[in-house]
C-alpha cells in the first residue's frame, strides 16, 4: 500500500516538517514538502496543470492509497501553503480515499480549529478523512534528532494504525470495482 504524507507549512524548519519527516521514514510513506516552494500560487487557469510540479503532485496522491495532510495551525486554520496544495487537486485524485489529519499547534488548546478546517476541505473533495486525528503540541517533538519523543511517537502510532485499516478497505473497494 502506498503513503503519501503533505507536509503543509511552508517553513523549512517548522515542526511540521520535523513530524512529517518522521511518519515518513517510519512507515515508508512519500513525503510532498511545500516547504519546498515547489507549487505556485493557485490562480484558476488550466495552463497551471501543465506545469510539473503540478502534474507530479496530482499523480502522487492519484498513485497514493492513503494520505496524511499535516498543517501548522495558521489563525485557527490550516496553513495557506495547504491550501494552495489542495485546490490544485479535487476528487480525481481523492474520491474514498482514507486521509489522516495532523496538526501542529503553538501549545495550549491550540489545534482543534485547524483540524475542523482540514476536515471541511477533506469532504469537499470527497476524501474519506478518517475518525482519528492528532494535535502535537511544541513539547511533542525532539529538535535536537528531528524526530518526535515516545509518548508523541505512540500518538502517530495510533493514528497510523487507524488509517492503515482505512487504506487496507480502500484497496479492496478498488479490487470489487475493477470486478
Amino acid at each position: 500500500m502506498k503513503l503519501t504524507i503533505i507536509n503543509g507549512s511552508p517553513r523549512a524548519k517548522g515542526r511540521t516538517g520535523i513530524a512529517s519527516r518522521y511518519i515518513a521514514e517510519k512507515y515508508n510513506a512519500e513525503l510532498i514538502d511545500l516547504s519546498l516552494g515547489e507549487i505556485p500560487l493557485y490562480n484558476g487557469t488550466e495552463d497551471q496543470y501543465g506545469l510539473p510540479a503540478i502534474k507530479k503532485l496530482r499523480q502522487q496522491i492519484a498513485d497514493s492509497d492513503g494520505v496524511i495532510l499535516a498543517s501548522p495551525e495558521y489563525h485557527s486554520a490550516m496553513s495557506g501553503a495547504l491550501k494552495n496544495a489542495l485546490d490544485f487537486l479535487g476528487s480525481e485524485q481523492f474520491a474514498h480515499k482514507p486521509v489522516g489529519l495532523l496538526v501542529v499547534a503553538g501549545g495550549g488548546k491550540g489545534g482543534i480549529n485547524a483540524l475542523n478546517n482540514l476536515r471541511i476541505a477533506g469532504r469537499g473533495v470527497y476524501a474519506n478523512v478518517i475518525p482519528k486525528q492528532l494535535v502535537l503540541d511544541p513539547h511533542c517533538f525532539d529538535y535536537e534528532n528531528d524526530g518526535l519523543f515516545e509518548e508523541p511517537a505512540k500518538l502517530v502510532d495510533g493514528l497510523m494504525n487507524e488509517l492503515q485499516v482505512y487504506m487496507k478497505s480502500y484497496n479492496q473497494l478498488k479490487q470489487d470495482l475493477k470486478q
